[in-house]
């Protein structure tokens, strides 16, 4: 998440989005700077001075809510002191102009000190102003105290605000990253599924296409075994679009030495009870999907040992081919498969020495009840 797009959101424009009636609704006190134009019974030139001072304060009061850069928003609020300064002298009202910029000043300097300071300069000004040109002791009271009273209250009220936004634009990154893992998620359970499925299915086929000739009741049978193979295909990726799909590494053994008779691969496969969780199980039903699709696909191998042990309060599962080995670049599927152990603390090993030897090993979480893989 870029800075920028924090300090943006913590701008006024955005709190003003979110909170207009918080900052349009004061804008009924300026009213104040009509009283003494109303009880004077102030001339033509007077009225018209009055009107342009309320036109130019809306101007620097939109143009400081409405603007996304810092710099404008204090040069407007600097405008609104300034403008205050000239009209003070022939209408005490304009003390508004001092306390409508002492009360935005919080929502544009973040820093309590620095409002607390520029605060400061602003009652110092009022003062300086009231000393050098006799203006009433009430423009003082009100230029000065009521400044230092609504931009000490705002301070809080500012902060609780910048710390809203900070909480919205966490949620929104943590959201963000939820999406991202799980697209991931689901790219990798897809991958793992057609992956496996694909290749069973591409297997059976060829097998079918030899036997259609010599043997039509086995070419039959394995026929019958892809269309169930699809059916299941089609329902894991249903449930693994879902996230409710479970493994079972029992099963998913079971039809890694199958998958692997079918590819002509001699199978030599040791499995020992280990408790695992059910994240566990499927984590390593899932790598044993993917491992035993590389070994049919890739490896040319004629022999494979699928080995599956407890070690040290560990589980370690191995599966060695005899195939061509290589070092060849890691693929979306071992990149996944390593994903998938990291995130149990484990760690994935592979050597293609002599043929391929794959080696996943992560610490076992004590679970309520064993259950047999």
């Amino acid at each position: 998440m870029k800075s920028g797009s924090l300090e943006q959101k913590m701008k006024i424009v955005t709190k003003n989005l979110e909170h207009g009636w918080a900052f349009y609704m004061p804008l009924a006190y300026f009213g104040f700077f009509y009283l003494q134009p109303i009880f004077e019974h102030a001339s033509g030139k007077q009225w018209l001075l009055t009107a342009l001072g309320t036109l130019i304060f809306l101007a620097l009061y939109l143009g400081i809510l409405w603007t996304d850069r810092k710099s404008w928003q204090l040069a407007g609020l600097g405008a609104l002191v300034a403008v205050g300064m000239l009209y003070a002298p022939f209408n005490g009202g304009a003390s508004c102009y001092f306390i409508f910029a002492a009360a935005l000043l919080p929502y544009v300097v973040e820093t309590e000190a620095a409002v607390l300071a520029l605060i400061g300069t602003i009652v110092a000004l009022a003062g300086l102003e009231t000393w050098l040109l006799h203006l009433s002791g009430w423009f003082l009271f009100y230029a000065a105290g009521l400044s230092v009273v609504v931009g000490a209250t705002n301070i809080y009220f500012a902060q609780r605000t910048r710390m809203y936004h900070r909480l919205s634009a966490a949620n929104e990154e943590i959201e963000h990253l939820a999406k991202i893992a799980e697209r991931e998620r689901i790219a990798r359970d897809l991958h793992d599924v057609l992956g496996h499925t694909l290749s069973v299915i591409i297997l059976k086929s060829e097998l079918a296409g030899k036997l259609i000739d010599h043997d039509p009741e086995r070419a039959k049978a394995e026929i019958a075994d892809v269309e169930r193979t699809s059916r299941e295909a089609l329902a894991e990726v249903r449930t693994t679009i879902r996230g409710y799909r479970g493994y079972s590494l029992d099963a998913e053994l079971k039809q890694a030495q199958a998958t692997l008779e079918t590819a002509g691969v001699k199978v030599n496969s040791e499995s020992a009870e280990v408790a695992l969780t059910p994240v566990q199980e499927s984590v390593v039903a899932l790598v044993v999907r993917e491992a035993v699709t590389n070994v049919v696909r890739h490896a040319g191998a004629r022999n494979c040992v699928l080995r599956l042990t407890p070690v040290n309060g560990s589980c370690r599962f191995e599966i060695q081919d005899d195939g061509r080995g290589g070092d060849a670049v890691e693929g979306n599927g071992l990149r996944g498969m390593r994903e998938r152990i990291e995130a149990l603390g484990g760690t994935l090993q592979r050597e293609t020495n002599s043929g391929t030897r794959l080696t996943i090993e992560f610490p076992i979480t004590p679970a309520p009840r064993k259950e047999t893989c």
